[in-house]
């Protein structure tokens, strides 16, 4: 999973990205180590959905611009507008029924 360094990064991903999912994770966080691995084994499923990866502790301004209070947390835009939130304990199922809702969606439109 690439990461962004920087906010701007994180803004030009968001903006410039049809389907962009964001996993914001902290170096120092089990939860996200221990996540990271099915978010990307989840998203191998939907190809055109493009995925980064911003560490909250190394890039400061993510908790602000996107309202980010924990670790980890998975956004999901579409045409830069957010579609979908996780944070801390993701419910794997739950998300992976939204991602596939909106995934079929936008393809057939």
């Amino acid at each position: 999973m690439e990461k962004l360094q920087t906010i701007q990064d994180v803004v030009t991903f968001i903006n410039e990205t049809h389907f962009a999912f964001l996993y914001v994770s902290q170096e120092d966080c089990s939860v996200c180590h221990a996540l990271r691995p099915k978010v990307t084994e989840l998203l191998k499923s939907y190809p055109k959905i493009k995925v980064r990866e911003v560490e909250a502790d190394k890039v400061k301004a993510i908790s602000a611009e996107y309202l980010i209070f924990s670790a980890p947390t998975s956004l999901f835009f579409i045409d830069g507008k957010e579609y979908l939130r996780e944070g801390k304990f993701v419910q794997f199922k739950k998300l992976a029924n939204a991602i596939e809702q909106i995934y079929s969606f936008e393809e057939i439109h």
